[in-house]
């Protein structure tokens, strides 16, 4: 690719930031561990809560030969958030349960509305903030990126057709703050036909993005019944976090 300059690939992950360039950004020299930490004496377990706010969006009774209504109740942040966007059908759900349970193991209903998750270590409580994609709900996307701290991105990687709507909605997002930092994941990479996280950032127009904001390019999948996740997304979550313990 013209104007690379280094590239830096660990595992499924792939670290794309600044311009039309790549730029080492390991886990080590981030500060994201590359092995396992030896655990502190005396150390508080992490604290994962299902944040009862889930799913807040309640169809209204509707009248005969009347359009359903949706009503949507906005949330309160109640801690460092991380605001979780894409289109509907990308996989925010699953990775969201991922990331809070380590695991798989039942369907997940895909989100309607609002639906928080809050992971807490030590003295710092980060909250996932998950939006549902759906066309009525994309209006809210942007009343909340002016409280997160680091905006996630999920992308089907093997639904090309709807690549260009999923980079006009992230340009627009990202056109609200130029030094947010961005983590796109490429998800459902084990979909027949899932494109490479080269082709996503190339479709993404990911270079346009700017040179003052720290990027991710992750390639992520989950797969129903697994009791573990595989390392690209525990990578991703364990990035994501220490971003934001960097960022305080």
């Amino acid at each position: 690719m013209p104007g690379v300059r280094e590239a830096a690939v660990v595992g499924f992950t792939l670290a794309v930031t600044g311009g039309v360039g790549y730029v080492i950004w390991t886990f080590v020299s981030s500060g994201v561990k590359a092995k396992k930490a030896k655990p502190k004496p005396k150390q508080e377990p992490e604290k994962i809560e299902k944040d009862t706010r889930n799913e807040t969006a309640q169809k209204v009774p509707e009248r005969a030969n009347q359009t359903p209504t949706v009503v949507v109740t906005e949330v309160k942040p109640t801690g460092k958030q991380v605001l979780v966007l894409g289109l509907e059908g990308a996989g925010k759900t699953s990775l969201l349960h991922c990331f809070a349970t380590g695991s798989l193991e039942q369907d997940v209903t895909p989100t309607q509305g609002f639906n928080a998750v809050s992971i807490n270590r030590e003295d710092l409580q980060i909250e996932f903030l998950e939006i549902g994609g759906t066309e009525n709900l994309q209006p809210y996307w942007k009343r909340y990126m002016c409280k997160a701290m680091v905006l996630v991105f999920v992308v089907d990687s093997s639904d090309a057709a709807q690549f260009p709507l999923a980079k006009k909605h992230l340009h627009e997002l990202l056109e609200t703050d130029l030094y947010l930092p961005l983590v796109v994941l490429a998800n459902k990479q084990d979909n027949q036909g899932a494109c490479s996280i080269t082709t996503l950032h190339e479709a993404l127009s990911l270079e346009e993005v700017g040179d003052q904001r720290k990027l991710f390019l992750i390639g992520t999948h989950v797969r129903k019944g697994d009791t573990e996740v595989n390392s690209a997304v525990q990578d991703a979550r364990d990035l994501i976090i220490q971003m934001v313990q960097d960022g305080r």
